[in-house]
């Protein structure tokens, strides 16, 4: 039986699935940016990396602060020769269309994440960058959570399974009664299994070809058939 639920949120809940890198190109796409996908990839790689060394990323940022500093940090590492006003509007165009991408699906995701807050505990597992108690707020989803567990706050990332076990915890209830979702198969899906809990896949476009090409018997295409599947299993 489940009695509580852990949601992944970068991927799962604001992008139906999808690696955020191809929500980022779609953006890069948008604004023309003259660069193929292997260059942007790098960067975004890059970008990532420099994230993870410095504190860039603030507590108080919004979605869409946090996209303009992330994607300044990758076009800062493109071999480009651009100057300031070309750059700024790229930035602000990119920023701009990922931060409408994820609106859009967060607010499709609402009203299951609100049907589920009515019949379970949810907790929220997140490799953040210290700001999605205020992303959340922002986006007016955040009371539907008993909890955050950021991995920028505790100092642990997925897939490291101690990461779920501190939702897991935070619920109160034993692991084989807690169900997993998350769109990350080695980052989500197997850690949670490791521990004992019952995991749900949202799977849609992923960072590799490998990824994409692997199977799992609990899979969901989009994030509004948890409900069915959750029904079916009770």
């Amino acid at each position: 039986m489940i009695k509580g639920i852990i949601f992944d949120y970068g991927g799962t809940i604001d992008s139906r699935g999808v690696h955020w890198s191809e929500i980022l190109w779609d953006g890069y796409c948008h604004a023309a940016v003259p660069i193929d996908k292997t260059t942007f990839r790098t960067a975004y790689v890059e970008g990532e990396r420099a994230l993870a060394r410095e504190r860039i990323i603030l507590p108080q940022d919004n979605f869409h602060d946090l996209l303009i500093k992330k994607v300044s940090l990758e076009i800062s590492f493109l071999p480009l020769d651009i100057d300031d006003k070309t750059r700024e509007k790229w930035i602000e165009q990119i920023a701009a269309y990922c931060d409408n991408s994820a609106r859009t699906c967060v607010n499709e995701a609402r009203p299951v994440l609100e049907a589920l807050h009515e019949r379970y505990p949810l907790m929220l597992v997140s490799n953040f960058y210290g700001n999605i108690d205020e992303v959340l707020r922002e986006y007016g989803i955040r009371e539907l959570f008993k909890g955050i567990i950021e991995s920028s706050v505790v100092g642990i990332r997925k897939p490291n399974p101690t990461l779920f076990r501190l939702g897991v915890d935070a619920l109160e209830l034993p692991a084989q009664d807690v169900l997993v979702v998350g769109d990350s198969l080695r980052k989500d899906i197997k850690p949670a299994e490791q521990l004992g809990c019952q995991a749900l896949w949202l799977k849609g476009k992923g960072w590799t070809d490998e990824e994409d090409n692997q199977t799992h018997p609990h899979t969901i295409t989009r994030i509004t058939q948890v409900l069915d599947w959750i029904d079916k299993l009770q």
